[in-house]
C-alpha cells in the first residue's frame, strides 16, 4: 500500500530449506546444528498492489483487498521462521497524495483487517505496535482500534509486529532532533544512541534484511535510520502474489549474503575469502 512508483517462535530458528553458503557461513550467523539463523528484524515494503489490480483490469482498491492474504501469510511464516521483528510498511506519509477516494477506501480496509485478525495475533502471543499514526486525517475509529490493539497485545512475547502507518523516515529523523533540541542538549553530546533514542519506538533494532515486492528498488522514505545497514531484496513478484515460499526463499537469500559492516571477510591462509 505504499508509494509504488515514488508466544512466538524461539529466537534464531533456522529457516527450513539447504544450508546456505558453500563454506557454510549464514548472512547473520549459524544457530545450533551450524544452520544460518533468521535475520532478527525483517521489514516490508508492500509494493505492487495497483499494478495488480491494473494487470487483470480491476479498480486499484482490489489490490488492496488482495493484499490482506499476503499480509497474513507472510506474519505467519515470519513468526514459524523465528524473526523476532517484523515491520510492515503499510501506508507513508506521501500516500495521502492519492485521490481521496483511494485513501478513503484504505483507511476502511485497515480498520477492517485489524478488528478481523487482532484475535489470531493475540493468539499467536504476537505484540503489535504502530510506527507513525500522527496525521488527524486518519479517522478516529482507526486511530482508536490501533491503539486497543496495542494495548491487547502490549504484554505478549512473542514477535513483535509495527505496522508502519501515515510513517516518513525523514519526519521520524526531524522529530528526534526537535526533541533534542528541545530538552537543550549541547551539540557535541548528541551521539549515535542518543539521537536513536528519540526516535519513535526506541527500542526497535536496526533492521537486517529488508524485502520490497514488484522489483522496484527505493528506499521510499522507509526507516531511514534503521536500515542503514539493511541488506534488500528486491522479488519481482507483485505483493498480492507474494506467498510464504517467497518469503522464505528471501530469507534463505539473505542467509548466504556476508555482513561485513564496513569491514573485511574473514582471512583463509592470510587472504581474504573471495
Amino acid at each position: 500500500m505504499t508509494d509504488e512508483r515514488a508466544g512466538g517462535a524461539p529466537a534464531g530458528r533456522a529457516v527450513p530449506g539447504p544450508r546456505p553458503g558453500a563454506d557454510g557461513e549464514g548472512g547473520d550467523g549459524e544457530g545450533r546444528g551450524g544452520r544460518a539463523k533468521a535475520p532478527r528484524h525483517v521489514a516490508c515494503v508492500m509494493d505492487g498492489n495497483g499494478r495488480w489490480a491494473a494487470q487483470r483490469s480491476l479498480p486499484r482498491t482490489s489490490g488492496h483487498r488482495a493484499a490482506e492474504r499476503t499480509v497474513i501469510d507472510v506474519i505467519e511464516a515470519a513468526r514459524a521462521a523465528g524473526v523476532e521483528w517484523l515491520t510492515l510498511y503499510a501506508f507513508s506519509t506521501e500516500n495521502w497524495r492519492r485521490p481521496g477516494h483511494e485513501v478513503d477506501y484504505l483507511m476502511r480496509l485497515v480498520r477492517r483487517v485489524v478488528r478481523k485478525h487482532a484475535p489470531l495475533l493475540h493468539a499467536r502471543g504476537i505484540r503489535c505496535r504502530f510506527l507513525g499514526v500522527a496525521d488527524p486525517r486518519i479517522p478516529a475509529p482507526l486511530t482508536r482500534d490501533f491503539a486497543d490493539l496495542a494495548t491487547l497485545t502490549g504484554g505478549n512475547r512473542g514477535m513483535t509486529l509495527t505496522v508502519a502507518f501515515d510513517h516518513g523516515g525523514r519526519g521520524d529523523i526531524v522529530e528526534a532532533a526537535r526533541a533534542l533540541i528541545r530538552r537543550g542538549v549541547p551539540a557535541d553530546d548528541v551521539t549515535e544512541d542518543s539521537f536513536a533514542a528519540h526516535l519513535p519506538l526506541p527500542d526497535t533494532p536496526d533492521v537486517d534484511l529488508v524485502i520490497r515486492t514488484s522489483g522496484e528498488q527505493r528506499i521510499s522514505n522507509f526507516m531511514l535510520w534503521h536500515v542503514a545497514y539493511a541488506e534488500w531484496i528486491f522479488p519481482e513478484v507483485l505483493w498480492p502474489d507474494f506467498r510464504a515460499t517467497d518469503f522464505l526463499e528471501c530469507l534463505r537469500t539473505y542467509q548466504r549474503r556476508r555482513r561485513r559492516f564496513g569491514g573485511v571477510a574473514p582471512q583463509v591462509n592470510q587472504e581474504p575469502r573471495p
